[in-house]
């Protein structure tokens, strides 16, 4: 199967087609570009106001704004590929994995679960429990 590749400011996307065949998908899609690519507003947009974060092995960010900040500081890690393998949903809950590359060519393999306040198609982000771990 071909994996179409797009460009999102520079940032290369590769995502297998079926990544996005459900509204749900598309948006987790969506959101994760939109935390490599650091779009503050996007985020703001779609996150709940108690929304919590936890980075495991690092830290848990709770609230929005404190999960702003959290990614104002990470404005500096440049991504120059992301490559999604999976994106899974179900109901209130959704998964998406795949690598991450930046600039100083440094490998990540993430994984971001994701809890919705509702299970409606593009509802908001309630809890993300992130996953990453760097590749040698």
């Amino acid at each position: 199967m071909d994996t179409p590749k797009n460009e999102y400011n520079e940032i290369k996307i590769i995502c297998p087609e079926d990544c996005g065949n459900a509204p749900k998908k598309q948006h987790l899609k969506e959101f994760n570009i939109a935390l490599v690519k650091n779009d503050l507003i996007f985020i703001i947009d779609n996150i709940t106001d108690d929304f919590n974060w936890n980075i495991i092995g690092k830290k848990l960010i709770k609230g929005k704004e404190s999960s702003v900040e959290t990614l104002k500081q990470m404005q500096n890690n440049e991504v120059s590929e992301l490559h999604i393998s999976n994106i899974i949903t179900h109901g209130y809950d959704g998964s998406i994995n795949g690598t991450l590359i930046l600039e100083n060519r440094k490998r990540y393999a993430f994984c971001n679960v994701f809890k919705f306040n509702s299970s409606r198609n593009n509802s908001k982000v309630k809890e993300c429990t992130s996953y990453i771990i760097e590749l040698k």
